[in-house]
C-alpha cells in the first residue's frame, strides 16, 4: 500500500518563488526520504508538494511544517490519499 501526502500553500502576493524555494528546502530535509517527491506551482502564488510513502493513510510519516505566517496568506492545506491505481511514467 502507498499513501500520498499533499501539502498546499498560497504565498503572499509576489512571494511565490520564495515559498517554492522554502518548500523545496523543507522537503529535502525530511527525516526519511519518500518513495517519490514532486513540487508544483500554480497561479496566485500557490505551491503544492506531493510525497509518496509506503504504508496506509494512518501511517506515522514526516510532513512539511507550516511556513512563517508572513510568507503565506492562510494556513497550509494538507491531505492524505491512498494510491489505488497508477499508469504511465512520472512526468517532469
Amino acid at each position: 500500500m502507498t499513501v500520498a501526502l499533499m501539502w498546499e500553500a498560497r504565498a503572499t502576493a509576489g512571494r511565490g518563488g520564495e515559498l517554492l524555494e522554502w518548500a523545496r528546502a523543507r522537503a529535502a530535509e525530511l527525516a526519511v526520504e519518500p518513495l517519490r517527491r514532486e513540487l508544483l506551482r500554480a497561479p496566485q502564488d500557490r505551491v503544492l508538494v506531493i510525497t509518496w510513502w509506503p504504508g496506509g493513510p494512518d501511517a506515522e510519516l514526516p510532513e512539511l511544517p507550516e511556513p512563517d505566517a508572513a510568507l503565506v496568506t492562510r494556513p497550509v492545506h494538507r491531505w492524505r490519499f491512498e494510491s489505488v491505481e497508477s499508469t504511465g511514467a512520472p512526468v517532469g
